[in-house]
């Protein structure tokens, strides 16, 4: 589909106005698909939304409900050496299947592959709940993996599907609610669960869940029609097309995740994994270029709206490892707070950040989805900055403060972006343009996690090797090792303590001024390659 007119990331035309799609037999300013069925998923929404927010509770709960078992687990099946691929597995899957599941969509339907997402997730977590040993725990929360990139992609979709633009706003905020509402209770389910349960049942626990959602789905999403499929029509899967992402991307989240762990950055091995990546990149190139309907289309980064969003969003998955993944570890060796106490710390974000997201639609109805996201995006690379501004040791108040100001403009920079994007699209290209966004969201992360942890890790390194004499003696040489040697404080002298913290405390800054230069990126794609104004799209929506 190559998707040219009114849609055209690069179009002129009015800045976050509305233009008609031409459509064969329908009404005047309705999309049609084929069969002349106005392109709208025709519902009860209410049903529909209860469904969504059940399926994005499955994805959302995930990393945080099992993180918090993980001690449990490891004692039960052992594998101490591995556990962590229990997270990369699964973001390996859904990050590398996003493309794919975006492209199936939009061939045959929305509920065929959140149905199929929904399915394959609750067979992962029935089978993590009979894992034997680590290596089949993995193997399963691949599978688990593989639905939940159907189930992520799928429903921002359908959530822009049911709602026109005006509304968009309310599923978007009922949506970040379902994540700020996992980020505080999940740790707290899977603990109670671990302790006076069993950790399977953190698995189990998704089944009714998923069953509740899947009925939901069956009986109240109904969706338009479509022409018959003859054997001209009949939609052509670009297999070798999934098979080569499927392939590059998992081989370059491998490299990411497993350099500068298992192997240094400069080794054979990643070295090896880095060059595959880049070979089957240009595979790929050529195969979805000759593909007659191609798994990413060559569209998704021509048009300058979809292109940059993609940029920024994907500087945006960068920038979030700091306080995500840093942020804990500052609070409890720096600071001296307890998990649940540090896990706070980074939570408050969460509180901050949907109700931002559900405010911006009146920023972005006045001054347009660009100048909103690029104020969001501006005030973002200002608050990182403030961070390695905060005195040693500081009080647990001030990195939530912030944390707390970062979540509100994030919200602010994050929804318009999505809302627009997925605006300026017709329901036929809708679930790929989706896919694409939460895609480069993924890889910038993963992308962020190396990065930010190769930053952390020399940073630790610098500050050790300079240690005084008299305490470099049995400091550990990076961040998880300092962090386990501060929660053990018989361990260290006073002095080599105060010297561990002043380290990590380096280590953290430095990692904030990186996402402050990921935040800047993100600005950049906004000033430079969106259009001023997205060519916004009307699409009539059924009422309640």
């Amino acid at each position: 589909m190559s998707g040219t007119g009114s849609s055209a990331g690069g179009s002129t035309g009015s800045a976050d106005s509305t233009s008609a799609i031409p459509g064969g037999g329908g009404a005047p300013g309705r999309p049609v698909v084929p069969g002349g069925t106005p392109a709208h998923v025709n519902a009860r929404r209410g049903p529909v939304v209860a469904a969504l927010m059940l399926g994005m509770a499955l994805a959302a709960l995930d990393g945080t409900i099992v993180s918090t078992a993980v001690p449990q687990i490891v004692g039960d099946l052992g594998g101490f050496a591995v556990f962590s691929w229990l997270f990369s597995g699964y973001l390996l899957a859904v990050t590398v299947t996003l493309p794919m599941y975006g492209k199936l969509s939009d061939t045959f339907g929305r509920k065929p592959v959140l149905i199929a997402g929904i399915v394959l997730f609750l067979i992962g977590s029935l089978l993590c709940a009979c894992a034997w040993n680590m290596g089949s725990l993995i193997a399963f929360r691949v599978v688990q993996g593989l639905g939940g990139g159907a189930i992520q992609g799928t429903v921002q979709t359908i959530a822009a599907d049911l709602y026109p633009l005006k509304e968009r706003p309310k599923i978007q905020a009922k949506l970040s609610t379902v994540w700020a509402v996992s980020a505080v209770a999940g740790p707290a389910v899977g603990g109670l669960l671990a302790a006076y349960a069993d950790w399977r049942w953190i698995f189990l626990i998704n089944l009714p869940v998923g069953a509740t959602a899947l009925w939901l789905i069956v009986r109240h999403l109904h969706e338009p029609s479509r022409a018959k499929v003859t054997a001209a029509s009949r939609p052509r899967i670009d297999w070798a097309g999934a098979l080569a992402v499927f392939a590059c991307g998992g081989l370059l989240l491998f490299a990411l995740v497993q350099g500068g762990v298992a192997w240094p950055w400069l080794s054979a091995p990643s070295l090896a994994l880095f060059g595959a990546s880049a070979l089957l990149a240009a595979a790929t190139v050529v195969i979805e270029r000759r593909a007659a309907e191609p798994i990413i289309p060559g569209w998704v980064w021509r048009r300058r709206t979809i292109a940059a969003v993609n940029l920024a969003l994907g500087a945006l998955g960068l920038l979030m490892v700091a306080p995500t993944v840093f942020l804990p570890t500052y609070a409890q060796a720096v600071l001296g707070l307890g998990p649940i106490a540090a896990g706070f710390v980074m939570s408050v974000m969460t509180l901050s950040w949907p109700v931002s997201a559900a405010l911006s639609q009146h920023a972005y109805n006045r001054i347009g989805f660009r100048l909103t996201a690029i104020i969001g995006i501006a005030c973002s690379t200002l608050i990182l900055l403030a961070f390695p501004l905060l005195p040693f040791p500081g009080a647990a108040w001030q990195p939530a403060l912030i944390m707390l100001l970062l979540g509100a403009a994030l919200g602010l920079f994050q929804l318009p972006l999505i809302v627009g994007v997925q605006s300026t699209v017709g329901y036929a290209e809708r679930g790929t343009t989706t896919a694409s966004v939460l895609f480069c969201r993924q890889v910038g992360q993963s992308v962020g996690a190396a990065l930010f942890g190769a930053v952390a890790n020399a940073t630790l390194a610098s500050r050790l090797a300079a240690a005084p004499d008299g305490i470099q003696d049995g400091l550990p040489g990076d961040l998880d090792s300092v962090s386990h040697a501060l929660a053990d404080p018989g361990s260290l002298s006073a002095e080599a303590a105060d010297y561990l913290r002043r380290a990590v405390d380096t280590a953290v800054d430095h990692v904030y001024i990186g996402a402050a230069i990921a935040a800047v990126l993100a600005l950049l794609a906004l000033v430079f390659v969106a259009p001023r104004r997205f060519p916004v799209i009307t699409e009539e929506t059924p009422a309640d």
